[in-house]
């Protein structure tokens, strides 16, 4: 799949173009933006204690923040150095010491005081450890005796009792390749991943659509495009480098449209820190927003191709590429009876969007000789994510934007190698090279030498729920192993989580820090192991980047502030396996990290060429540089779909708000500044529109509470340029108003965006002993106390 082979970075054209300047005085000076050269010398100055191995890292390792794929500091985009925030707060992981004894062993009620920033301050793992119920601290043990508990409780229990879960923090294919295949050797399919919760149901709607899941093009195609439209995605917050992408974009004639229901700052106005031009003028990325409603994409695509429709009425071929769509596309005739029997008014009402607005996007896509869809978590966290994701691709199969140069659909990772994990199979719906389904399983049976588990394995969310279950149920899970995570911080409903998580029999936490789940309860035992870092792997590590570059990351020698005591993640799954079932540990046994890669490329048929990645800087693409080029598509008769999707039903009554979750200054759940250097809000602010809040008399600053049947947030009203009737709230402060059982249909993804009732505080805490939901006042006031502390 794939002839054209990427061909590397370009050189950026370095000439001044003061029509995309944010302002003349120089460095944004008195703007509310982010500060990235005072950033950059806190990250100094933190790291000042391992400077050189810190060094080391940027300029040898690939880059562990965002999945854009950085090497050392050079990409296959543009040419010359870059790094970013995001990779440079995530540093400190790498280079710190061990925690001090005294820290490691304080009473747990001393530990429970500190938020997981606080608690990621004070070091790194030192050795494994353990507490058993009524233990007021953690106890040195060492690792034969920890994984001999850990072993010998696996064998006491069905596999269905237990369950694997790895995170995104820096981990390789080969740790995610390693977990994947000794959670089937044990006998489980229960194994999930952190990119489940972000980007599984674009996996799940491009296959169907597409017949693959991934990025269909490179970043070098957005350097030439006519149009690139970001979805629900605020690369410039959570994948800074990619601004300089878009810069280069916008140089090349590119139209850039924000598509979200806060008109974003940081897709606005940009000060671009490795570009000398941008980081004194600033650079205005966006040249248009379209304020959505939150839940309203579908309708406003709808639009779009309901005006595509009536184009082709007046002037056939004015809008659909007819040639691509008969020759390499079924489905057309199903989707257009579809979007005629969408009305303008459904249309306007979901989406928020004006139809003259609606038409204005329409015909500037259709006037487009090449287009690029990027998108991210605002597509992705509905319970109709596979249809907001399908409906993407409708348009892009429509315009023929598929398989050529600068056209394109790319979901935007905000990890790195997190496009790895479910390829390399730690998923409970995929094996690697393909989904859980009959031949792949026989083909993979072939391979490992050993009889997979046939049923279906449960996602993270249904895992945590199946803790709770009795204890005579067969997935009563009672021993989960956890490779980083916290989901006290990424889970809806955190008060349900945590008694789910204290009612393991054993919990494995795998990691490099302690966060806040590290120190719930557990019913036998808490054991904690300390890991390597990625950097820090024998033989090296690979990531698979967003558009499917594989970059070889070496192991990188000089750290002062070893942890002396950790392994190698890969390492220890293997070293358990063998405890739990030694008789056939010879099926498991992976002498070096090279031998996990030679299988990978046997395992995953995509991936022949890891086994080649030895040095520094090596790096393949898989699939070449398009995906589907010449429109032919990996599926069964070699064409894509077009599939009809239905406007959702939100569940709002009149009154009613909607609300997402934003991320500040952080890194998935890792707050890095309790200010948004985007806005200036707080952590516990609640950003509205103010003509809502006009409408309800509250004044900016003023104490809000916002709330449903599922949890009570409060806060303060905070203004910001956002569609009516819609709200944020910062991620994971309000997590409490999610349901938890609550998945996306095809993907099973939670739900991060629900209908809820916004009032001024003194009238909610007023009336709430009366009205509330049928709460009880305990647990008001336990909630209160909660959103306060």
């Amino acid at each position: 799949m794939g002839n054209t082979k990427h061909t590397g970075p370009i050189k950026l054209n370095k000439k001044p173009m003061p029509k995309h300047w944010v302002s003349k005085v120089p460095f944004g000076l008195g703007k509310v933006k982010p500060k990235h050269i005072r950033d950059t010398m806190k990250v100094v100055w933190n790291n000042k204690d391992n400077l050189s191995y810190a060094s080391k890292i940027l300029t040898k390792g690939v880059c562990d923040g965002c999945a854009l794929g950085v090497s050392g500091l050079y990409d296959q985009t543009l040419a010359g150095p870059h790094i970013c925030t995001t990779r440079l707060n995530v540093l400190r992981l790498n280079t710190m010491p061990a925690m001090k004894p005294e820290v490691v062993h304080a009473d747990i009620d001393e530990l429970r005081k500190y938020s997981s920033a606080e608690l990621r301050e004070l070091g790194r793992i030192p050795y494994p450890l353990i507490r058993r119920p009524g233990e007021r601290k953690f106890s040195r043990i060492d690792w034969d005796e920890a994984m001999d508990m850990v072993a010998d409780k696996m064998k006491q229990l069905d596999p269905k009792q237990y369950s694997f879960f790895l995170t995104s923090r820096g981990i390789t294919n080969e740790s995610y390749y390693v977990a994947a295949k000794v959670a089937r050797y044990l006998g489980t399919n229960h194994i999930d991943n952190a990119s489940r919760i972000c980007h599984s149901p674009s996996k799940t709607a491009l296959k169907r659509s597409l017949g693959f899941g991934a990025s269909s093009c490179s970043y070098k195609d957005w350097i030439g495009s006519d149009v690139i439209v970001f979805w629900g995605s605020v690369a410039a917050n959570n994948q800074p480098v990619s601004t300089k992408y878009m810069y280069a974009a916008k140089r090349r004639g590119a139209k850039i449209i924000g598509i979200n229901p806060y008109r974003e700052p940081t897709m606005e106005k940009y000060w671009i820190p490795s570009v000398a031009e941008s980081a004194l003028f600033g650079t205005k990325l966006a040249d248009d927003f379209y304020q959505v409603n939150i839940g309203g994409d579908i309708a406003f695509m709808h639009g779009i191709m309901k005006h595509w429709l009536a184009m082709e009425e007046a002037e056939p071929g004015s809008a659909i590429d007819h040639g691509f769509v008969q020759e390499h596309v079924n489905g057309f005739e199903e989707l257009k009876a579809n979007v005629e029997k969408q009305t303008w008014d459904q249309i306007v009402e979901s989406s928020g969007v004006s139809q003259e607005r609606i038409i204005e996007l329409a015909e500037l896509l259709a006037h487009s000789q090449s287009g690029i869809f990027v998108w991210s978590l605002g597509l992705t966290m509905h319970t109709f994510a596979s249809d907001n994701i399908s409906q993407v691709a409708n348009l892009a199969l429509l315009r023929g934007f598929i398989g050529r140069e600068n056209c394109g659909v790319i979901p935007i990772r905000g990890h790195s190698s997190v496009q790895g994990s479910g390829e390399m199979g730690a998923d409970p719906f995929v094996l690697p090279g393909g989904d859980f389904e009959q031949s792949n399983i026989e083909r993979i049976e072939k391979l490992w030498e050993f009889d997979l588990p046939k049923w279906q394995g449960d996602v993270l969310g249904v895992t945590l729920e199946n803790i709770l279950l009795p204890d005579d149920h067969e997935r009563k899970v009672k021993l989960y192993y956890l490779s980083g995570g916290n989901f006290l911080e990424t889970m809806p409903d955190p008060n349900f989580v945590e008694k789910a998580l204290s009612e393991l029999d054993i919990r494995v936490h795998q990691d490099i820090i302690f966060n806040t789940s590290t120190l719930v309860d557990a019913k036998e035992a808490v054991i904690v192991l300390p890991a390597k870092t990625r950097y820090e792997q024998e033989g090296g590590g690979t990531s698979t980047s967003t558009e499917r570059m594989v970059y070889y990351s070496p192991k990188i020698d000089g750290n002062s502030q070893q942890v002396e005591e950790a392994r190698t993640e890969w390492k220890i799954y293997v070293d358990l396996a063998k405890r739990v079932k030694p008789e056939s540990s010879h099926l498991i046994d992976f002498k070096n990290a090279q031998d996990i890669r030679d299988e990978i490329a046997v395992a995953n048929p995509n991936y022949d060429g890891i086994q080649h990645l030895k040095e520094q800087g090596d790096v393949f693409q898989w699939g070449g540089a398009w995906l589907c080029e010449d429109g032919v598509f990996p599926t069964s008769d070699g064409k894509g779909r077009l599939i009809p999707v239905e406007i959702p039903d939100l569940n709002k009554s009149t009154g009613d708000f909607y609300v997402t979750t934003r991320r500040g200054k952080q890194f998935n759940s890792m707050v890095y500044n309790e200010t948004d250097p985007v806005n200036a809000a707080e952590r516990f602010d609640v950003l509205m529109n103010e003509e809502d809040a006009k409408k309800l008399s509250i004044t900016e600053g003023e104490q809000v509470v916002v709330y449903n049947q599922h949890g009570v947030f409060q806060g303060r009203a905070k203004f910001i340029d956002i569609a009516k009737g819609n709200l944020e709230v910062y991620f994971p402060e309000g997590n409490f108003l999610l349901p938890k059982g609550v998945y996306e249909e095809h993907a099973k993804i939670p739900s991060y965006n629900v209908a809820v009732k916004l009032e001024k505080a003194e009238r909610f805490n007023a009336r709430k002993d009366r009205e509330y939901l049928g709460k009880d006042e305990e647990d008001l006031e336990f909630e209160e106390m909660r959103d306060n502390a």
